[in-house]
């Protein structure tokens, strides 16, 4: 899945919530890319800008991402490494937070649309290296369907949102 996608999903956990928690949710979403892809990409802009190309690589095509890209990944997108997180946040703030779901439901929305030739989510690492070769996100049967569900939950949001303005007015 993209990670805007991500973002409007963790968006979507707490949109009832306050707007602390709706915007902590949205970070927890788009996380576990931002950690891995932030250097490369802002790398790739600073080339851009200082040699007018662009080096940004696309599913499909030669990619040239530096190795520590993909350990971060592995990392960001572990299951194992998540349980671990979860709990030590639970540790510190003696409650769950609820808002880091964002972080599991980005890793379970990755292990089907992500496929072995393009950064297939590693969920049980670091005890397998195993990885679900899925649809990629790319295909018109994961995309539309995304695009779809993420429509749906915005307009039941704001529905839901105006018919709680109008309560409040009677």
């Amino acid at each position: 899945m993209d990670i805007i996608s991500h973002g409007l999903y963790g968006w979507a956990i707490f949109w009832e919530k306050n707007k602390k928690q709706f915007w902590l949710s949205a970070g927890f979403g788009i996380l576990p890319d931002l950690l891995a892809f932030w250097l490369p990409v802002a790398a790739s802009i600073i080339t851009m800008i200082s040699w007018g190309s662009v080096a940004l690589s696309k599913p499909g095509m030669p990619h040239y991402e530096p190795s520590y890209v993909h350990t971060i990944y592995n990392i960001t997108h572990s299951l194992i490494i998540r349980a671990i997180a979860f709990l030590t946040l639970w540790l510190i703030f003696k409650k769950p937070v609820k808002a880091s779901f964002a972080r599991l439901l980005h890793i379970l929305i990755d292990i089907p649309t992500h496929s072995l030739a393009f950064f297939a989510t590693p969920f049980l690492w670091p005890l397998s290296n195993y990885k679900f070769d899925g649809i990629p996100r790319s295909n018109k049967i994961v995309f539309i369907p995304n695009v779809v569900l993420l429509v749906l939950l915005y307009i039941v949001y704001f529905y839901r949102k105006r018919q709680k303005k109008s309560h409040k007015r009677i």
